[in-house]
Parts: C-alpha cells; sequence; structure tokens
C-alpha cells in the first residue's frame, strides 16, 4: 500500500503541472508590460544535490543571518544570507526527508529512514538520532524544550530537545490512499496543532500528548477513494485565538484554538500551505490559482489564475508583495492589494544544460527546472533552491 501512495502522490503532482496528454496544460506566462517591480539578482551557488527524483519538500531554512540548505543524500550546507558564501559544509551520510529548522543552537531534521536527527548548528555534526515508526517528510515543531514530529504512518512523536528521549507518542489511524505529503505540526499556546488525512485538526497539550480537542475541517464524499481524498498536507497558521486549515478537495476553515470550534469554513481545495498577514490570507489552491481572503470571514477579495495549473508553491510575504515559485523555475511577485502580477525572475536561467538524463522525459516543465517548496524570505532577500540543489538570491531593486 504505502508504493501505492507514493505512485499516487507522484501522478497527482505530474498531473498538477499538466504532465498528462489529457489534462490542459500549464498556462503560458505572458511578458509584464510595465513591472511594478524590478528583480534583480543577488547571487547564486550549488547546495547539494536537491532532491533528485523524490518529491520532496527541503525549504531552505535561516537563523540571523545563516542560511541552512540540504540535500536528500544527507548534505547541509550553512551559508551567509548576504552573499551565499560557504561557512560550513558536512555530509552526514542520512537520507533527509524535511529542511532544518533552527532551536537552540541545534539543527532538527527527519529522515526517510524513519528518524529524527539533531546536529550542531555550528559545524553540522549529529548530536543525536532517535528512530520512529516511519518516515518523517513534515518538518518537526521544536518549542519549550520538545520536539514534535508527525511520521508518514500518522503518529506524532514527542522528544527532548536536547536529548532526543521519547515523551510521548500520540497514534491515529491514516486512509489507505493519501496524498504524497504531510502537514507540519505546530506549536502555539502550549498545543501541538497538527492536521491528518482524514481531514481532521487536533490540538494535544505538549506536555503529555492528550488530546485538547479535535474537529473535522473536512468530510470524505464520492464514490472513489481518489475522490474521498481530505487530507489535510499544508501546515495550519496560528494568529492570536484562530487556526487556519486547508485541506485538499474541502474546505479552508479558521477554528477557535481555546475550543476547536469553527468560526467559519469554506470550499476550498489546497495542499501547499498559507500566508496571514493582518486583514487577509494569502493561499495556492490545487489548481494553482492564487487567492487573497477576508481573514474574519473567508470571502474572496481577489483571485489570480494566471499561473494556472503550474504548480505554485505556499505564498510568501515580501513586504508589499507575495512571492510564490512555480514548476518551471520562476518567481513570481504579486501585489498584496489587489494580486496583480508585479514582477518575474528565474532562478536556473542559463544555468542548466540538457543531459542525456531527460531525453526520454517529455513533460510540460522540464523536470530539472521544478521548485518545489516555498520560497525563503529573509530581510530584503528572497532564496529559492530547484530541485538540482541551485540556490540563488533575488532582491527588489529600488
Amino acid at each position: 500500500m504505502r508504493a501505492l501512495l507514493l505512485m499516487i502522490g507522484a501522478a497527482l503532482v505530474l498531473n498538477a503541472c499538466g504532465s498528462s496528454a489529457n489534462l490542459k496544460p500549464p498556462r503560458e506566462l505572458q511578458p509584464l508590460a510595465e513591472p511594478e517591480v524590478r528583480i534583480e539578482s543577488l547571487w547564486s551557488t550549488q547546495a547539494g544535490r536537491g532532491v533528485g527524483d523524490q518529491f520532496l519538500q527541503l525549504p531552505v531554512r535561516h537563523h540571523e543571518q545563516t542560511g541552512y540548505a540540504a540535500d536528500y543524500q544527507g548534505y547541509i550546507k550553512a551559508f551567509e544570507l548576504a552573499t551565499g558564501k560557504r561557512i560550513w559544509e558536512r555530509q552526514t551520510g542520512l537520507e533527509l526527508a524535511t529542511g532544518a529548522v533552527y532551536y537552540n543552537g541545534h539543527l532538527y531534521f527527519g529522515t526517510r529512514q524513519g528518524e529524527v536527527v539533531a546536529l550542531s548548528a555550528d559545524d553540522g555534526e549529529i548530536i543525536w538520532r532517535v528512530e520512529v515508526s516511519s518516515e518523517v517528510i513534515a518538518r518537526p515543531a521544536v518549542a519549550d524544550g520538545t520536539v514534535v514530529a508527525r511520521t508518514n504512518d500518522g503518529k506524532l512523536f514527542a522528544l527532548e530537545a536536547a536529548t532526543g528521549l521519547r515523551r510521548w507518542v500520540y497514534d491515529r489511524s491514516v486512509p489507505s490512499l493519501t496524498l504524497r505529503g504531510n502537514s507540519a505540526p505546530v506549536i502555539a499556546n502550549d498545543l501541538v496543532i497538527a492536521g491528518s488525512d482524514n481531514g481532521r485538526l487536533s490540538a494535544l497539550v505538549l506536555s503529555n500528548g492528550s488530546v485538547f480537542w479535535e474537529t473535522a475541517i473536512s468530510y470524505p464524499s464520492g464514490k472513489t477513494e481518489l475522490e474521498r481524498m481530505v487530507d489535510i498536507d499544508a501546515e495550519p497558521v496560528v494568529v492570536g485565538d484562530v487556526v487556519y486549515a486547508v485541506s485538499y478537495q474541502g474546505r479552508l476553515a479558521a477554528v477557535d484554538i481555546s475550543s476547536g470550534r469553527i468560526v467559519w469554513a469554506r470550499d476550498m481545495s489546497s495542499y501547499t500551505g498559507m500566508a496571514v498577514d493582518d486583514y487577509r490570507i494569502y493561499l495556492s489552491d490545487s489548481k494553482g490559482q492564487v487567492l487573497a481572503l477576508n481573514r474574519r470571514n473567508g470571502a474572496t477579495l481577489w483571485r489570480q489564475d494566471k499561473l494556472l495549473r503550474r504548480g505554485v508553491t505556499r505564498p510568501q510575504l515580501d513586504g508589499p508583495y507575495l512571492v510564490v515559485a512555480d514548476y518551471d523555475g520562476y518567481l513570481h511577485w504579486l501585489l498584496r492589494e489587489s494580486g496583480e502580477l508585479a514582477g518575474r525572475a528565474r532562478i536556473n536561467a542559463g544555468f542548466y544544460l540538457m543531459t542525456d538524463e531527460y531525453d526520454d522525459y517529455d513533460p510540460a516543465f522540464r523536470k530539472e527546472n521544478n521548485i518545489l517548496t516555498r520560497p525563503l524570505v529573509a530581510g530584503e532577500r528572497v532564496i529559492a533552491v530547484d530541485r538540482k540543489g541551485y540556490l540563488a538570491a533575488f532582491g527588489r531593486a529600488e
């Protein structure tokens, strides 16, 4: 069954970018007549081998002025955000499946080998590694001395951040058919907020793992297993006393964090995630549309459909703009007020040469161009990494 899940996940990703002859192709990009903002390349470098042929999320993370990039073969690179210059690098031998999470001088990762590992943020040396029940492909959450990791078989493991000692385990069932991906847990208000593959959102007490509340964001419907998939793969977002969560083929809901009561909900399908400001929720839906919604009631404020079927990532806030990346290596800047496309850059323009490895691969987008994970916004820089580990930083020219 696990093999089936992997095949389904890959098929969904390929379908999303229109690689099947039976589906509509990705929307072709149109030139920006008068770009609102000029994007300039700041620096570029290589950071390992990226994710290879895997459909993994290995986003670049940072702490203060240091960035951290990793590849699926266990290579980790620490670099200066300002220049891209290497600070240190290490080959760990681990099959990394998540980006780094920084906490108290440590970097935490999940692996395809079914482990949670802690490394020194100073040099990448392994401090501890703990076996869990299955692979960890969603980034761990760390707070108050506790690491919480979601495994692919539906469990949540809470470990002591300093030593890896197990504190508690929460087990829940997983449907027979799911997307290739998991929702990363979030720690807020002494609770662990986690979405599941059955469309339910749970709040667990951080100290002991007991269930504080659980609520259904979406309900399976339809005749086939594919139609009944309602995975919560997008990471929940907590703002004040409200949790925002969205599922695939289901709903987006605002949930009261103290009770689990749904404040409002609306039909929506997304698996990439959200960005939230004081007034709006921004998300990329499963069709590749980017939307802005009213935080108070979920009403649509604007909808940008010029990136349809381009495998758009989770939006990130960049000053008055949103930035998203797509499967063809482009980054797009949208005005937060209107959704208008305001600027564009390509991460690997002029870098890649055609090789025999891809001679038999003819998708709508060349595979090596794929950006699979959200960009990092760090100060005035936007940093993105593509499937092959090419790392680049961009800035808005004044």
